[in-house]
């Protein structure tokens, strides 16, 4: 893995970003089930368009999001506190062969990661009532991360203000992540052999 330690959200941090596959869009590329996902060649022509213009697609960013990125240093200070473990932040992370890469809350120990999100209450007791739900939802980001970064486990924590939290330990599952290498891996032939054709 090669770090690019910019700040999340720097100008710097988005160029890193521009016209790559990343870990959090995965689910465009793949579904939680295995199979191809079929926004995959939407997905791909944008990244086409960002390696030829230089410019990032517009990323739609709600309250809930923003919310999120509010409390984000909130709830690592909380998992370090409950979990006795050191959260150390990087930018972005790309896979050796730098067209792909991943923007994790947190790596922890030599073996692990931390991954956060603050959803709605309503949502928030959705994923306490049902925990797969919950990491159902962000296997391709998960599983894409430890991928990239070698990590044999990955922590996914739902924060709130209000309620309890919720954290679940998922392990790393190799037969998903070869199926998850395979659909990047087309992805990224089809964005550099289109990029050179219209370049």
């Amino acid at each position: 893995m090669i770090i690019l330690d910019h700040e999340q959200g720097s100008d710097e941090w988005f160029a890193s970003r521009l016209g790559r596959p990343s870990a959090s869009m995965f689910n465009k590329l793949i579904t939680s089930a295995g199979k191809p996902s079929a926004s995959a060649d939407t997905y791909i022509n944008e990244l086409i368009a960002e390696r030829l213009n230089g410019i990032r697609v517009p990323i739609y960013v709600n309250e809930h999001m923003e919310r999120g990125t509010r409390l984000e240093p909130e709830a690592r200070e909380h998992y370090e506190f409950i979990t006795e473990q050191k959260v150390t932040e990087y930018g972005f992370i790309l896979d050796a062969s730098e067209e792909f890469g991943c923007s994790p809350d947190g790596l922890v120990d030599k073996n692990g990661g931390l991954e956060i999100k603050c959803p709605a209450d309503s949502t928030m007791i959705g994923y306490h009532r049902n925990n797969k739900t919950f990491v159902t939802k962000y296997k391709q980001q998960i599983m894409g991360c430890m991928m990239i970064t070698g990590a044999k486990w990955w922590d996914l924590m739902a924060y709130s203000e209000t309620l309890p939290h919720l954290l679940i330990r998922v392990e790393r599952d190799d037969e998903y992540i070869e199926k998850l290498a395979a659909e990047i891996d087309k992805a990224v032939t089809i964005i550099i052999n289109e990029t050179e054709k219209l370049a």
